[in-house]
């Protein structure tokens, strides 16, 4: 038992009275089926080649007849070509196909222009199918790693959205970067349509619809002044930020995050790729705004989850303000109850003011240190969670500090890239401008502003002093 299987040119005449045949056994048999698979002439010789060495066949002509013993595996049963499987149909239900040579160049003719137009249909359907293209950037970090994962479960993009990983390193990191590639592949991750490693910078972000840029620079150089390690990042994102432009679709998300220079990476890609839209870039402040929340609730004796709405203002891998003022707490075991979308203020429920202004203070320098040197799961979760609200919303109600370049809200200076709360919803992000702040909260973003400008004037100027040495080695 099984089912008769037979494929050929689409406009070959023997296959054309094959197909008669078995159309018209189909129609006069009731349990007889059959599976029809035709062929492009271009592709032909090559496909019967491969079924043929894969089975152990010999045949060399249009059609392939045999039978798929469905009931015990393995290769299927070689009937041979159609004189073959004429002699089947007669010897077995006593039928002979009759028919003008006319005819059958006339279906061999329509089973040709059949082809063509379903090939066609098929790749219009695959064009709107095409997997999410994301770039990564200093991928043998171990944030990558972590990360993986993360994007290719689903619950990133949603369950039936497929993505393709480009990892993107230096040639020294390719080893690592192929191990990676092997261990994701392994995982078998039903959403990862593929994985690939790139060493070659010029090829980079072709078709991103996202880019991650990871940490590029790290300080830990002994003996290194501050302005050589700003100007790496400079460089960096002066040979970044063309490729995007020229490489990655006109409205790919940037991510910038990492260890160092944050801020100052998301901008120098702003300035150096005018044509990338500036909302479409963002700097990620969720690892510190996590750790906060984690302190937070250690000090409270409740579910981190519940502790919402701590915002990171300024420099996030620098100097940074930890706001505390807007924090809301959701679930708190105390003598209120409420429901469990009841917010209560953090600050009149946490009423050791002492330990906000010693403790948790002091403490925001060893908590800048533990981000710093974990060892990848923090940042791949803080960007995998922002990627889910980019894409999908953030939770109602709730803010989400993030680094953008300011237009002058909450009166900070324009033309910096500096973290302050925003919401997503619809594909997009927008600060949350009705947030109230106090004089002192002023005056400390003043503070964090001018840091972020003064970094920003060391760049320009580390590159306007790069140029003429640039020149004379070009000229040389």
């Amino acid at each position: 038992a099984g089912v008769p299987v037979f494929t050929g040119k689409a406009d070959c005449p023997r296959y054309a009275k094959a197909e008669l045949l078995a159309d018209y056994l189909q129609v006069n048999l009731p349990h007889f089926r059959v599976h029809k698979i035709a062929q492009h002439p271009d592709k032909w010789e090559q496909w019967l080649h491969d079924i043929c060495e894969r089975n152990g066949w010999k045949h060399t002509e249009s059609p392939i007849v045999w039978r798929e013993l469905l009931d015990r595996g393995g290769k299927g049963l070689l009937l041979g070509g159609v004189d073959d499987f004429l002699e089947y149909a007669q010897r077995y239900y006593g039928i002979v196909l009759m028919t003008m040579d006319e005819e059958i160049l006339d279906i061999a003719g329509e089973n040709l222009q059949a082809h063509i137009e379903t090939a066609k249909e098929e790749e219009e359907i695959k064009s709107h199918i095409k997997p999410l293209q994301i770039w990564i950037t200093s991928a043998s970090a171990p944030t990558c790693y972590q990360l993986i994962s993360l994007l290719a479960n689903g619950e990133v993009f949603g369950k039936t959205t497929e993505i393709s990983i480009h990892l993107l390193d230096t040639e020294q990191c390719k080893e690592v970067l192929c191990g990676v590639v092997m261990e994701a592949e392994d995982s078998a991750f039903p959403l990862l349509r593929s994985i690939s490693e790139h060493t070659e910078r010029d090829g980079a972000f072709i078709q991103a619809d996202i880019i991650i840029v990871l940490d590029d620079v790290l300080l830990n150089r002994e003996g290194q002044a501050f302005e050589n390690y700003i100007c790496e990042v400079s460089e960096i994102c002066q040979a970044y930020a063309p490729l995007i432009e020229k490489n990655a679709k006109s409205e790919v998300r940037v991510i910038a995050s990492g260890q160092t220079f944050v801020n100052l990476k998301a901008m120098m890609i702003m300035m150096y790729g005018p044509s990338i839209k500036p909302e479409n870039l963002i700097a990620v402040a969720t690892p510190w705004e996590s750790a906060a929340k984690a302190m937070l609730a250690r000090k409270l004796h409740m579910n981190v989850g519940g502790v919402k709405d701590v915002i990171v203002w300024g420099n996030i891998t620098g100097s940074n303000y930890i706001d505390l003022s807007h924090a809301k707490l959701y679930g708190y075991d105390g003598a209120i109850w409420g429901p469990a979308d009841f917010p209560r203020p953090l600050l009149k429920i946490l009423y050791d003011s002492e330990w906000i202004h010693s403790e948790f203070l002091s403490a925001q320098s060893s908590l800048i240190s533990r981000v710093r040197h974990c060892a990848g799961m923090l940042p791949a979760h803080a960007i995998a969670t922002v990627l889910r609200y980019w894409y999908h919303g953030s939770p109602p109600g709730e803010i989400i500090s993030v680094g953008i370049l300011t237009k002058g809200q909450f009166c900070i200076p324009e033309g910096i890239v500096f973290s302050m709360p925003v919401r997503f919803q619809n594909g997009n992000w927008e600060v949350v401008t009705e947030l109230e702040i106090n004089e002192t909260t002023k005056e400390v973003l003043g503070r964090l502003a001018h840091e972020l400008i003064q970094e920003k004037l060391v760049a320009l100027k580390e590159i306007k002093e790069m140029q003429p040495y640039k020149a004379e080695i070009i000229t040389s």
